[in-house]
C-alpha cells in the first residue's frame, strides 16, 4: 500500500475547501495559567459530524468512480468514522452502510442512521466487524471505507494538520510540541506529514488511554504492538487494538514518543473544557487536554498544540461527569 506524501494532503485540502469546516485555533489565559506555558487549541468537535473524521471519510469518498459510487460504501467504527463517513456518503449522494457494535454510544448510533447511513450492530466481544463489512460487500458489492490505514483517509486526516500549522505560521508564531489522540494512528500519521513539511521543529506526541497504549509500546519496542481488546475504556473513539501497518510505517520515524492518560484524568479534562473552554469534548477528544492538565508533558515544550479531536458524547454520561468533582 503507497504511503500518502504533503502533496496528498494538499490535493485533500483542497478536495475538502468549501466542504469542511476549517476549524479555529483558540487560545484560552486561564489554560495557559492552568499548564504553564502558551498553548493553541484546535476544537474538532466543531467539525462536520462532529469530529476531524470526516476529513478523511470525505477524501476517500469524492474520489470514488461512478461505478464504486453506484456500489456505494462499507465501514466499520464505533461511532465517529461512522458519522464522518454518513456525512460524507450524504453529501456525495453514496448509500451507505456501517458496522458498529451494538453498544456504541446511542447519541452515536443514533446521529449515523439521521445521516442516512444504514447501521449493522455486532457484538464486539464475540463478533468481526472486519469480516461482517467484508462479507456484507462480497455479498452485495461495496467499497470499503477504512477508519485509518488508507492512503486518502490518511491525507484526509493530515488537513487538520495542515491547517493548524498554516494558521499558526499565519500568526508569525511557532509551537514545540504538539499532543495529538491516538487510536488507529491516521490522524496522527497525516499531521505528522503535515509537520514535516510545514513545521519540522515541532515533535509529534501520541496520547493514548491506559491499557489501549500500543502506539506508545510500539514506538519504544519498534514493533506494532497490541493491547488487551476484552479491557474496557471510556474512550471509545481510541479502542484499536493495534497502530495500523500503514500508519505505523509513517509515524515510527517521525513521532516523539507517546503519553497515557487515565479516565480519571479524561474525566477532569472533559470538565475543564466545559466550564473552562466552553467546548463539549468527547471522552476520547480530551486525552490530549488531559495529558497536558495532569503535567505529562515535559516542562521544556513552552509552546504547545493541543486537538480537541470529537465531541460526540452521550449527553446523559456527559452530564453525569460534570456533576462530579
Amino acid at each position: 500500500m503507497p504511503q500518502p506524501t504533503f502533496e496528498h494532503i494538499e490535493a485533500a485540502a483542497g478536495r475538502l475547501n468549501g466542504v469542511a469546516v476549517h476549524t479555529p485555533l483558540i487560545k484560552n489565559g486561564f489554560l495557559n495559567q492552568s499548564a504553564g506555558r502558551s498553548v493553541f487549541i484546535k476544537p474538532e468537535m466543531l467539525q462536520v459530524a462532529g469530529s476531524f473524521k470526516f476529513r478523511g471519510a470525505y477524501n476517500r469518498i469524492s474520489q470514488l468512480s461512478a461505478q464504486e459510487r453506484q456500489a456505494g460504501v462499507i465501514a466499520w467504527s464505533s461511532g465517529n468514522h461512522a458519522q464522518g463517513v454518513a456525512a460524507a456518503a450524504a453529501i456525495c449522494k453514496v448509500r451507505a452502510r456501517i458496522v458498529m457494535p451494538e453498544d456504541a454510544p446511542a447519541i452515536k448510533l443514533k446521529n449515523t442512521r439521521d445521516l442516512g447511513a444504514e447501521v449493522v450492530t455486532y457484538d464486539r466481544y464475540t463478533e468481526s466487524r472486519e469480516e461482517i463489512s467484508y462479507a456484507l460487500a462480497e455479498r452485495d458489492g461495496g467499497v470499503i471505507v477504512p477508519s485509518y490505514d488508507d492512503p486518502d483517509v490518511i491525507a484526509g486526516q493530515g488537513t487538520m494538520g495542515y491547517e493548524l500549522f498554516r494558521d499558526i505560521a499565519g500568526q508569525g508564531e511557532s509551537i514545540d510540541a504538539l499532543l495529538v489522540c491516538c487510536g488507529g494512528g491516521g490522524l496522527i500519521a497525516g499531521t505528522a506529514l503535515s509537520a514535516e513539511a510545514l513545521s519540522p521543529g515541532t515533535d509529534l506526541i501520541a496520547v493514548e488511554p491506559e491499557g489501549f497504549d500500543d502506539h506508545a509500546r510500539s514506538l519504544i519496542s519498534g514493533q506494532r504492538e497490541a493491547s488487551d481488546t476484552s479491557q474496557q475504556t471510556l474512550c471509545d473513539a481510541l479502542l484499536a487494538p493495534t497502530p495500523g501497518e500503514l500508519t505505523f510505517s509513517i509515524n515510527q520515524s517521525r513521532l516523539k514518543g507517546g503519553l497515557v492518560v487515565s479516565e480519571q484524568e479524561v474525566q477532569h479534562a472533559m470538565r475543564y473544557a466545559f466550564r473552562v473552554l466552553k467546548l463539549v469534548v468527547e471522552p476520547g477528544g480530551a486525552v490530549a487536554l488531559a495529558a497536558l492538565l495532569s503535567g505529562k508533558l515535559d516542562t521544556r515544550y513552552q509552546r504547545v498544540g493541543i486537538v480537541l479531536s470529537g465531541g460526540n458524547v452521550d449527553p446523559d454520561f456527559f452530564a453525569a461527569t460534570l456533576r462530579e468533582v
